[in-house]
C-alpha cells in the first residue's frame, strides 16, 4: 500500500474548491437580507429537508467525526446507544417544546424564558447560551485544525486562523440562508465521507468487516451493554441518560437548532426534520464508531503503522493521510473541514442572534431601524468568529475533545436545560430560586471535574440533575406566584 508523507497539490486543490464554493454562497446571498427576520430566520420560508440536514450538519462537528471513532478505538462503542436515544427524543421535541416556539412565534428560544420568567431571566440564560457556545466553537474549529496540522505540517495556530476566518467570511455576508445552504452541501459531504471511510476498511483490514468485528468482541470492545453503573467507567446506561438530556439540551433549547426549525413555515415542517434528522443520527452514530473499530483492527494488523504516543484524537487524519491514496485522502480531509465550518457558521450567527434580540432591543429605549439592526447582526458576526477562532487556542490545552465538549456544556447548557423544564412543566418554579440552584450546580460540577476521578460522562447528567432538584425545591420552599398556565404543559388542564 501507498504511504503519503505529506498532503498533496491534488489534496491541497480539493479543499481549495470546497472553500471557494462556501465563500461563493455567501457571496450570493450577499445583501439580500433587509430586515432582521431575513438575515437571523431567512424570512421563515426554508424548506424543511434543507432546516434538517442543516441542523444535523450544525451539531455534528468535527468534534463528533474526531472523537467518536477515538473513544471506539481506545475504550468501546458505549456511545451506540446514542443512536438510539435519539429517536426516542423526537417525540419529546415535538410534543413539549416546540409547540411553544411556534405558538409564540419567538425569534429566540429565550424569548419563552422572557415570558415565563421575566427580563432578567431571558438575560442570564442568554449569557449562559455565549458562554457556551464560543467554547463549543472553539472546540469545532481546533478539531480539523488538528487534522490539517497532523496531515500536512502546516503549524496549528495557522489553521485554526484558516477555518475560522472563512467561516466567519460567508457567515457574515450571507446570514441563516448562506448558512443553511452551505450546511446543505457540508451534509452531504459529511455522509459521504463517513460512508468512504467505512468502504476503506473492508478493503485494508485482513477478514474486511468480519476480521474488525471478530477482533473487537476479542478485545471488549463490544461488551458495552452492562446497564450498571460505575463513577469511573463508561457503560451504556450512563450514556444513554447523559445523552438524552444533552440532546434534549441540543435539539429542544438551543438557539443553534431552535433559530433553524423557527425558519420552517410549519409544525408539519418542523416534524419532518425532527425525524429525519433521528433516523440520519442512527445511521451516522453506528458508522461512525464502525470507523473507530476498524482503525483499531487496522493498526493491531499494521502496528507499524501508527506511531508511538499518537494522541487518540489524531488517529482517524493520521490514518486518512497515511493509508489512503490522493485525492481520496483529500476528500475525507475536507469532510472534516465541512464538519466544523457548519458547526462555526451557525454557532456565530446564532450568537449574534441572541444579542440582538435578546439585549439589543429588549433594552432599546426607541424603536429600532431594521436596516441598522442587520448591519449590527453582521459586525457582531465577524466579531464573534474572531472570538471562538480565539477561542480554540484554548481548547487545544484539553486532553481530548469529548471531555474538552462535555465539560464546557455541563457547566452552561445544564442550567439553561433545567430552567426550561422547571418552566414548561410546573408553575411552581421561580427565576430566583434557579439563580441559586444554578450557581450550587455549577460549583458541584467544578469541584467534581477538578478534584475526584469520576468519568466525565457524568459531568452533563449530574448538573442538571442538582440544577433541577434544586432549583424546584428551593422554589416551593419560599413564597411566590404561580406562572400562567397557557406558558407551560398545563395549559389546558
Amino acid at each position: 500500500m501507498a504511504e503519503h508523507a505529506s498532503f498533496s497539490v491534488l489534496n491541497y486543490t480539493i479543499l481549495a474548491v470546497y472553500l471557494i464554493a462556501m465563500i461563493a454562497i455567501g457571496v450570493l446571498f450577499a445583501g439580500k437580507q433587509k430586515t432582521t427576520e431575513d438575515f437571523f430566520l431567512a424570512g421563515r420560508k426554508m424548506p424543511w429537508l434543507a432546516v434538517a440536514m442543516s441542523m444535523y450538519a450544525s451539531l455534528t462537528s468535527a468534534i463528533t467525526f474526531i472523537a467518536l471513532p477515538a473513544s471506539a478505538y481506545a475504550e468501546n462503542i458505549a456511545f451506540l446507544v446514542v443512536s438510539l436515544v435519539s429517536p426516542l427524543l423526537a417525540p419529546v421535541l415535538i410534543f413539549l417544546f416546540y409547540p411553544f416556539y411556534m405558538r409564540l412565534r419567538v425569534t429566540t428560544s429565550y424569548e419563552y424564558i422572557h415570558l415565563r420568567f421575566g427580563r432578567p431571566a431571558r438575560f442570564a440564560v442568554s449569557v449562559l447560551f455565549i458562554l457556551a457556545r464560543v467554547g463549543w466553537l472553539g472546540t469545532v474549529i481546533y478539531a480539523p485544525a488538528l487534522a490539517m496540522s497532523v496531515v500536512s505540517g502546516i503549524p496549528l495556530s495557522v489553521c485554526i486562523l484558516a477555518i475560522g476566518l472563512l467561516a466567519t467570511i460567508y457567515t457574515t455576508l450571507g446570514g441563516l440562508a448562506a448558512v443553511i445552504w452551505t450546511d446543505v452541501v457540508q451534509f452531504i459531504i459529511m455522509i459521504g465521507g463517513a460512508i468512504w471511510l467505512v468502504v476503506t476498511f473492508f478493503q485494508n483490514v485482513p477478514d474486511g468487516a468480519v476480521g474488525i468485528m471478530k477482533l473487537a468482541a476479542e478485545t471488549g470492545r463490544l461488551h458495552v451493554f452492562d446497564w450498571s453503573f460505575n463513577l469511573h467507567t463508561m457503560g451504556a446506561a450512563i450514556v444513554a441518560i447523559s445523552y438524552f438530556f444533552q440532546m434534549m439540551q441540543d435539539y429542544g433549547t438551543d438557539q443553534t437548532t431552535v433559530q433553524r426549525m423557527i425558519a420552517v413555515p410549519s409544525m408539519r415542517g418542523v416534524t419532518k426534520a425532527l425525524i429525519f434528522n433521528a433516523v440520519v443520527d442512527f445511521t451516522i452514530i453506528g458508522l461512525l464508531l464502525f470507523i473507530g473499530l476498524g482503525l483499531f483492527a487496522y493498526h493491531e494488523s499494521f502496528p507499524g503503522r501508527l506511531p508511538a504516543g499518537l494522541p487518540r484524537d489524531q488517529i482517524l487524519p493520521y490514518y486518512i493521510i497515511h493509508a489512503l491514496p490522493n485525492g481520496v485522502s483529500g476528500l475525507l480531509i475536507t469532510a472534516l473541514f465541512a464538519a466544523a465550518m457548519s458547526s462555526m457558521d451557525s454557532g456565530i450567527n446564532c450568537i449574534s442572534t441572541v444579542i440582538v434580540h435578546d439585549f439589543v432591543k429588549p433594552l432599546r429605549q426607541a424603536p429600532g431601524d431594521d436596516a441598522r439592526d442587520v448591519r449590527l447582526a453582521r459586525i457582531l458576526t465577524f466579531a464573534l468568529g474572531a472570538l471562538a477562532t480565539a477561542a480554540a487556542f484554548y481548547v487545544s490545552s484539553f486532553g481530548h475533545l469529548l471531555k474538552a465538549y462535555t465539560s464546557i456544556i455541563s457547566l452552561f447548557n445544564a442550567p439553561i436545560l433545567a430552567i426550561f423544564l422547571l418552566g414548561m412543566l410546573t408553575q411552581r418554579a421561580r427565576f430566583a430560586p434557579w439563580i441559586f440552584a444554578s450557581a450550587f450546580a455549577v460549583a458541584t460540577n467544578l469541584w467534581v471535574q477538578y478534584r475526584t476521578d469520576i468519568h466525565w460522562i457524568y459531568y452533563f447528567p449530574l448538573s442538571l440533575g442538582v440544577a433541577l432538584i434544586a432549583g424546584y425545591l428551593f422554589s416551593i420552599m419560599t413564597p411566590g406566584p404561580r406562572a400562567q398556565s397557557d406558558l407551560t404543559v398545563w395549559r389546558h388542564r
